[in-house]
């Protein structure tokens, strides 16, 4: 009987390190920052402050937000920089109803209370 051969096929070296792919880091965490909005349109009774609390308490921003007495909705968010920038660039959007003009933007202090609440008007 007639042994069979070994046909194992050799194994490819190993790439030297230098040319390996690094590892993948996690990206460096957002610094929290807050910023305050106020938001210029037809922006009350269209929904706005219950639309801007859903999208915030949803993405775990802290802050506030309130009906001004002269047709405005002010906002306060609070959280890392990126997702309140990107809340930030919401607002101009508004919920469907609304008709968003214009968005002023101010650096801020973080809030008192913890969350994201509706205010009363002021």
């Amino acid at each position: 009987m007639a042994k069979a051969k070994d046909t194992k096929t050799p194994k490819a070296p190993k790439a030297p390190k230098a040319a390996r792919a690094p590892k993948a880091s996690k990206p460096p965490k957002d610094k929290d920052i807050a910023i305050r909005v106020v938001i210029e349109g037809r922006v009350q009774g269209v929904g706005f402050r219950w639309w801007i609390s859903e999208w915030a308490n949803g993405r775990g921003l802290e802050g506030w937000v309130r009906n001004r007495r002269e047709g405005t909705v002010e906002a306060l968010f609070y959280g890392p920089e990126s997702v309140v920038r990107h809340m930030v660039e919401f607002c101009a959007e508004g919920p469907p109803n609304a008709r968003v003009r214009n968005v002023k933007e101010y650096n801020d202090e973080s809030p008192d209370d913890p969350g994201f609440i509706e205010r009363p008007t002021v």
